[in-house]
């Protein structure tokens, strides 16, 4: 079967994308475990119940604005900030 070459070119966006995603939570990531261990040190909770309703109201919001469905992104930022917040509580226990 002959190669489409108009899918390759999708995939290979796809692929691009999909690197650039996975470098991005990477790096935000980072920042977080800096925040958490920030947190730790000054004996802050791991959780911020306000923040989070904030970041995901402005990320909802994002979403509409970019045609993304809300519910998915929301569904999709609440996994991050749960490990966030896990990785939080391991820094509280480490300290």
């Amino acid at each position: 079967m002959p190669e489409d070459k108009q899918l390759v070119q999708f995939r290979d966006s796809i692929d691009n994308i999909d690197a650039a995603l996975v470098f991005m939570l990477a790096e935000r990531f980072k920042v977080t475990q800096a925040v958490g261990r920030y947190k730790a040190a000054a004996n802050l909770p791991p959780a911020d119940p306000g923040r989070e309703e904030k970041q995901i109201a402005r990320l909802r919001q994002l979403a509409k604005d970019a045609a993304l469905d809300p519910d998915f992104t929301e569904q999709f930022l609440r996994f991050i900030i749960n490990e966030v917040i896990r990785h939080h509580e391991s820094a509280q226990k480490a300290s």
